[in-house]
């Protein structure tokens, strides 16, 4: 390229330019045109728009979006983990990127906490926008009898003869 021809790219460059970049008063006067359009029954910007999009825009405005992903995460488990493990586990909520799953035996907790990585790279293939970044097994709560009608008084203090 001459020098002739790179002058002349670049006085058509800077021209574009100027064209295309819009003065502050000018991005003004296109707002205001716009919003009075809007205004009107029959302007511009009262194209109608999908569900979705103004589903989309509603859930992300009032903060929703962890509570959706998370809600999905919970109705999609029986998917990521199969029929039969979902059957004898619960997902019961996700605390801090750790997700506690309740499971009907601590031999299925046990054995689920040996599948936990299989288990989780699932989860995060499946749900990415979860950030579930661990797995929490628990068996069956075990009743306690410390309170309550069944529960029986220790023996007490021992050697107190020093």
């Amino acid at each position: 390229m001459t020098r002739d021809e790179s002058s002349a790219a670049s006085e058509l460059f800077d021209r574009l330019r100027s064209r295309m970049t819009l003065s502050a008063d000018a991005r003004k006067r296109r707002t205001r045109r716009s919003a009075d359009a809007a205004s009107e029954p029959f302007g511009g910007g009262r194209d109608p728009r999908g569900l979705g999009v103004i589903v989309g825009e509603l859930t992300s405005d009032l903060g929703w979006t962890s509570f959706l992903t998370e809600s999905d995460l919970m109705s999609g488990w029986p998917e990521v983990v199969g029929p039969d493990v979902a059957a004898r586990t619960t997902p019961q909520g996700l605390t801090d990127g750790t997700l506690l799953v309740l499971c009907e035996s601590t031999a299925w907790a046990t054995q689920l906490r040996l599948l936990s990585p299989e288990i989780l790279t699932r989860l995060v293939a499946a749900f990415p926008d979860a950030r579930v970044t661990a797995l929490s097994f628990r068996g069956p709560d075990q009743p306690s009898w410390k309170r309550g009608l069944r529960s029986v008084p220790g023996r007490g203090p021992r050697d107190t003869f020093g």
